[in-house]
């Protein structure tokens, strides 16, 4: 059945210019394989969330606390890390690997039956099944809720099909250009496109150019409301602590005091922020603090400032994106302000810039790069990485896999130091494997 899904198109396919029609932004085809199903998604209210960065870390955010008030939750995220079940989860459990069978052997005998009803329809991606599937699942165990993750933009992406209660916008930056546009604008358009009729926006996005595209959306599809970071909610508290961060979070409904969150880097306060504005909102009042407390003091997200080792610590960052990178580099001055020297194993997908994102985390934080393919047809050869860091004026080596490098980046460290996995979430996710293991 998983060799039958990886014959579809899948979006490195679609990266590589390699899709053809399939390429083509359309709800058409996920539209036909939900209505087939009896509209799974329509059987359960959904907090939908797109954004640059942070879109992971903010839906299992909304998971916990929309959890915490009793509800059964269905998540979707993507892209997985290790295993594919991952992307599916049940009050925070994945996916069976004999449910997820059980939902997507269906599909097939439903894929050839809209083909053979509709001849001139190419046939579903491999992120149109598994969104189909998420949502059969959901609808099966009769969920109370879906947190939903789009995979790519918003307005085409296959999530889309479903109606979000509340409609979430992480911020927006310049990713994934060649499908989503060349500025910032642009992509804001396709993000927006989340937004539907009678939905709360929840917007983290603070500029005022970009937050205006936005608001156009909202006002077009007749938004019950638009709450914006910095206006109707935000976070105004946000310190390092042992272990995480400790956050403040202002909302419509009330003041959140000192929350502890297991998570590290300034940015996931605003993450929180928007999380707790968007399950406020799902709710329509305020929530207990108590239960805000507890549910965000329970939150783990892998691959993001994950720490998996220690002495040397051993930390694992999917920052693919400047922005991202940015992030990490804060985080890296803030939250690990005692590590001495930092290794890192470093690798980028085609189309990235590996010397943009190693400027973005700072060249003088790091004291030696060993270049790492991702485990993707799209993974960057190493010696370009290496070639981005000696333009930073950066010590680098290459590695030819995920183990070696990280043998190799355990040699050159101390028990004071660190090892940081960053660049692609395929890489990221090739190591937590490979340490977790």
């Amino acid at each position: 059945m998983l060799a039958w899904l990886d014959r579809h198109i899948n979006l490195e396919a679609i990266e590589r210019g390699r899709a053809g029609r399939a390429a083509q932004p359309t709800l058409e085809r996920i539209a036909a394989l939900t209505a087939a199903m009896g509209d799974p998604e329509r059987s359960f209210p959904v907090i939908h969330i797109t954004g640059t960065n942070g879109k992971t870390s903010t839906t299992r955010l909304c998971t916990a606390l929309v959890a915490a008030q009793g509800l059964s939750v269905g998540t979707y995220t993507s892209p997985h890390l290790v295993a594919l079940n991952e992307r599916i989860a049940w009050n925070g459990e994945p996916i069976s690997e004999e449910d997820l069978l059980g939902v997507l052997s269906p599909l097939a005998a439903l894929e050839d039956f809209i083909r053979a009803e509709h001849p001139e329809m190419l046939a579903p991606t491999w992120f149109e099944l598994m969104t189909a599937a998420a949502y059969r699942y959901f609808a099966d165990v009769a969920v109370d809720a879906g947190v939903v993750e789009v995979g790519l933009g918003g307005r085409y992406d296959a999530t889309n099909v479903a109606d979000g209660q509340v409609a979430v916008v992480t911020n927006v930056e310049l990713d994934h250009v060649a499908i989503l546009g060349g500025t910032r604008v642009e992509i804001a358009r396709e993000k927006s496109g989340v937004l539907k009729p009678g939905c709360v926006a929840v917007v983290g996005e603070e500029d005022d150019e970009i937050v205006s595209v936005i608001e156009a959306e909202a006002r077009a599809v007749d938004a019950a409301a638009f709450w914006r970071r910095g206006f109707e909610f935000d976070c105004v508290g946000n310190f390092a602590a042992h272990g995480g961060r400790v956050v403040s979070v202002r909302t419509p409904g009330a003041n959140y005091e000192e929350l502890f969150v297991p998570l590290y880097g300034a940015h996931q306060g605003d993450n929180v922020a928007v999380a707790v504005a968007a399950a406020e909102a799902f709710f329509g009042s305020a929530l207990d603090e108590a239960v805000v407390a507890e549910a965000l003091g329970s939150v783990r997200v892998p691959g993001r400032l994950e720490v998996l080792g220690r002495r040397p610590l051993v930390v694992l960052d999917g920052a693919h994106n400047p922005a991202g990178a940015a992030a990490l580099g804060r985080a890296l001055v803030e939250d690990f302000a005692t590590v001495r020297r930092v290794v890192l194993v470093f690798g980028c997908l085609n189309g990235r810039s590996p010397a943009e994102v190693l400027a973005a985390i700072g060249p003088d934080r790091i004291a030696h790069v060993i270049a790492c393919a991702p485990p993707s047809l799209r993974g960057l050869p190493t010696a370009e990485v290496a070639a981005a860091a000696a333009s930073l004026g950066l010590d680098s080596s290459v590695a030819d896999s995920v183990p070696e490098a990280l043998r190799a980046a355990r040699a050159l460290v101390d028990e004071d130091d660190l090892v940081l996995v960053t660049g692609s979430l395929y890489l990221v996710g090739a190591a937590r494997g490979y340490l977790t293991r």
